[in-house]
């Protein structure tokens, strides 16, 4: 028994070292790219050429984040929590925006909206605002997945308890939920940052100039900058997630086989609306716009039905490409990066160094993050090289690239997981294997299929690494948008992008969102005094 248990925590710690390493990897690559010249690298980064752009990049991406925060919370508890009608279609809805490519979905606001757009009583986005709202829109289901992950789980006795003595729904809120779900606001809210650090799209459809624009205006002509850049992007995601894991506390309670939910009474219309406003921005209007750029393209060409049915017809392989690359590396990603997450969420060395690694990789803008694996593959021994340009490779750099979604989601369950059933199983003998497999890794699964289920979301739109490392031939929908926009076809990117949106809500209701085993307790609301 001595000898199975410490093989078990031997293999599991090389798991996490593992990924610890492959997180290394293109980090060490910028670095000793952008610090070859020491005095080079410094004078860049205390340029106004680093620090105009960089501290906008910063506002938008702390304006992102915290709205992020606001809707995301709020989205999860009422799809949780209330009685709002229509709560499972609204959970699959409010999450569709985040598998919407930025730079599509921004295009998409600006042509909804303002003079000449679908929408024109609605002033068209612009700028810091613009670049901002779209930011919000398009990733704050980064908060909403884990928190809806981690209210699943929530016991409802605290919250009977808190109501029996006399609290109203805002102070059992405050006090009895929001310190169950506080690790996945604060989780979610910094991917919502780090995504907008990392982000060009949105950035440059809305015309406002941060560093990512920097970067890849300056990737050919100046390396040099570019690489300088994404080293100090890759610094203040390792600052910003050492800042999120201090107010990040441990809350180890019982897990529920019951979702408590308060009738909203007459707020109950007011939040169904909000809900559906939020929806309508950053998914219908979107679709809206898709919709009409096939219309327009298709009676512009005469094809009609058609060469609809022909286009669809030509998405089948990218479709195919699609749902598979983002399935394989989901599962991958969350089957590997448990020891990982377990080493975080338990407050190791180890554990802190792979988080911040995690969230670095995570912070750099995709095509600084491909070309650094393209610069270690090619430069690799033989037996590394033969897998550029394949498959394994490809969904590796995605996991690698997204893999902060499974460490930080796997992280805070393991923090907020009750001790009390590991600690229990152990008195009466169980060895660290079966308690993992018996207890916690039923315990972990609703925040374990969260975090796959974002790296899903976030590899079917995923474009830079796709164009520098997939195999010849393999086009994904996210590639078919990219030329598809770039040759001005926008009939054949907005056809692309309803399918795309079509395969993603398929995919997050099957392998994220759908929990038949959640049982509704009812609360009878009490106006809070």
């Amino acid at each position: 028994m001595a000898q199975t248990s410490g093989r078990f925590n031997r293999l599991a710690r090389f798991g996490a070292v593992a990924m610890v390493l492959a997180f290394v990897i293109p980090l060490a690559g910028l670095a000793w790219g952008a610090l070859r010249v020491p005095g080079e690298a410094a004078g860049v980064a205390f340029s106004s050429t680093a620090l105009v752009p960089f501290s906008r990049s910063l506002a938008v991406a702390l304006t992102a984040s915290s709205l992020a925060a606001i809707l995301g919370t709020a989205s999860a508890w009422l799809i949780s929590r209330s009685d709002i009608p229509g709560r499972r279609l609204i959970a699959v809805l409010v999450n569709l925006p985040l598998v919407i490519p930025s730079f599509v979905g921004a295009f998409a606001l600006r042509f909804a909206f303002g003079q000449g757009g679908l929408i024109p009583a609605i002033p068209r986005f612009d700028g810091f605002v613009g670049a901002a709202i779209a930011l919000t829109l398009f990733s704050f289901p980064y908060v909403t997945l884990p928190v809806l992950a981690r209210l699943s789980v929530a016991p409802p006795a605290i919250e009977e308890s808190a109501r029996m003595l006399g609290s109203g729904p805002v102070t059992i809120f405050k006090d009895a939920v929001w310190p169950q779900i506080r690790p996945a606001v604060w989780s979610g809210s910094m991917l919502v940052f780090l995504y907008s650090l990392s982000d060009f799209g949105a950035v440059s459809i809305m015309r406002y100039d941060t560093v990512t624009r920097v970067i890849f205006s300056s990737r050919l002509s100046s390396p040099s900058t570019a690489l300088t850049l994404g080293l100090l992007l890759a610094v203040t995601a390792i600052v910003a997630d050492s800042l999120t894991r201090r107010r990040t506390a441990r809350y180890r309670k019982s897990s529920a086989d019951a979702v408590v939910t308060y009738p909203l009474l007459v707020w109950r219309w007011p939040a169904v609306a909000a809900m559906w406003l939020v929806i309508g921005l950053g998914l219908i209007a979107p679709l809206l716009a898709f919709g009409a750029w096939w219309i327009r393209g298709a009676g512009a060409s005469g094809d009609g039905l058609a060469g609809m049915v022909q286009g669809l017809g030509d998405l089948v392989s990218p479709l195919l490409n699609t749902a598979m690359a983002g399935g394989v590396s989901a599962v991958v990603a969350a089957a590997l990066l448990i020891p990982l997450g377990r080493e975080a969420g338990r407050g190791t060395l180890l554990g802190k160094l792979g988080s911040r690694a995690a969230a670095a990789t995570y912070a750099l803008p995709g095509i600084l993050a491909a070309l650094a694996v393209v610069f270690v593959v090619v430069r690799a021994p033989g037996p590394i090289f033969v897998f550029y340009q394949t498959f394994p490779l490809l969904v590796a750099v995605y996991v690698v690239n997204f893999g902060a979604y499974s460490v930080r989601t796997t992280a805070d369950a393991v923090a907020s997981m009750p001790a009390v059933y590991p600690e229990m199983a152990s008195t009466l003998g169980a060895g660290p294997a079966k308690r993992f497999f018996t207890i916690e890794l039923p315990l972990l699964g609703p925040a374990i299929a969260a975090g796959g289920g974002l790296v899903l979301l976030s590899v079917l739109k995923e474009l830079p690494a796709t164009l520098l490392l997939a195999p010849i031939g393999f086009d994904t929908l996210a590639t078919r948008i990219w030329d598809a926009t770039g040759e001005g076809f926008l009939a054949d990117a907005g056809l692309a992008s309803l399918v795309l949106v079509v395969l993603s809500g398929v995919l997050t209701w099957s392998l994220v969102l759908r929990n038949p085993t959640i049982r509704t307790v009812r609360i009878s609301a009490r106006k809070d005094s």
